[in-house]
């Protein structure tokens, strides 16, 4: 069942938020060639604990029982892999990306951003992959100003990466935020039976997602890694991820994870 917010309640998510926008912000600073992943993920749950913050995604259980639960802050996934890589001791290199994720509760509210980041200087064709997926992530979220129901949405999404000669990651999609960082619907970033059936949803005032377009440089297909967590490409070719937390208020859509109105200043703990 799909929980809708008040405004008061995504007012309060828009605090959750701006923390992972400057969670964010200090992985920005931190990116370069011969800094680590742990490195990162270390200084974001450090900001995390200095916000009084619950992080989302350490200790998050594993969907097969008896598997190990997420041992970090962030999803740290390099080149190849999707989604849900685990941070470590590797330093980056020029001419990697870097897919972090993340995601934190704040007084019983959660918000959950990801960015592919470019290591040092990139190639142009992967540098094209990544315009083309935070490409596709604010193409949502315009037509979230004009579309009535997400299946509308989700199909032009599909193309406009195709049209770019990109697949999309199919067996991955984002999902309704709120008091849980996991709550319906299930977003797709592609038309699918799901979306041609129930599972399609209305774009109204309370609606509150978190939208997460994952593109691969070439098959869509992935694979589990032997630590039970990272995906990877089925042909080990570069992927990548964008996602904000967005509401859906009576003046119409909102990005909650992005950067502080002038206003909001006030909110953010440095």
């Amino acid at each position: 069942m799909i929980h809708l917010k008040s405004e008061r309640e995504i007012a309060k998510m828009r605090r959750s938020g701006l923390a992972v926008w400057q969670a964010h912000q200090i992985a920005r600073r931190m990116v370069k060639p011969g800094v680590t992943t742990a490195e990162i993920d270390a200084e974001i749950e450090a900001y995390f604990d200095k916000l009084g913050g619950e992080p989302l995604f350490k200790n998050y259980p594993h969907h097969n029982r008896g598997k190990p639960s997420f041992p970090a802050v962030t999803c740290m996934s390099l080149n190849e892999e999707v989604v849900h890589g685990i941070p470590n001791k590797r330093p980056l290199k020029e001419g990697d990306i870097l897919s972090l994720d993340t995601g934190v509760r704040i007084n019983g509210w959660c918000g959950d951003a990801a960015v592919t980041y470019a290591v040092g200087e990139i190639d142009p064709d992967v540098q094209r992959l990544l315009d083309v997926t935070e490409g596709t992530l604010g193409l949502a979220f315009e037509l979230m100003h004009s579309k009535s129901k997400w299946s509308q949405i989700a199909r032009e999404m599909a193309e406009y990466v195709s049209d770019h000669g990109f697949s999309t990651v199919e067996c991955f999609v984002g999902h309704g935020i709120g008091r849980k960082m996991h709550e319906d619907p299930q977003v797709p970033n592609f038309l699918g039976r799901a979306l041609r059936g129930s599972g399609d949803f209305r774009i109204e005032p309370g609606l509150v997602i978190a939208v997460e377009p994952m593109v691969n440089m070439g098959t869509k297909r992935v694979k589990m890694l032997k630590d039970h967590w990272t995906q990877v490409t089925a042909d080990g070719k570069p992927s990548a991820h964008f996602e904000h937390t967005i509401a859906v208020t009576d003046d119409g859509p909102t990005q909650l994870t992005i950067a502080p109105q002038p206003s909001e200043e006030k909110l953010l703990v440095v």
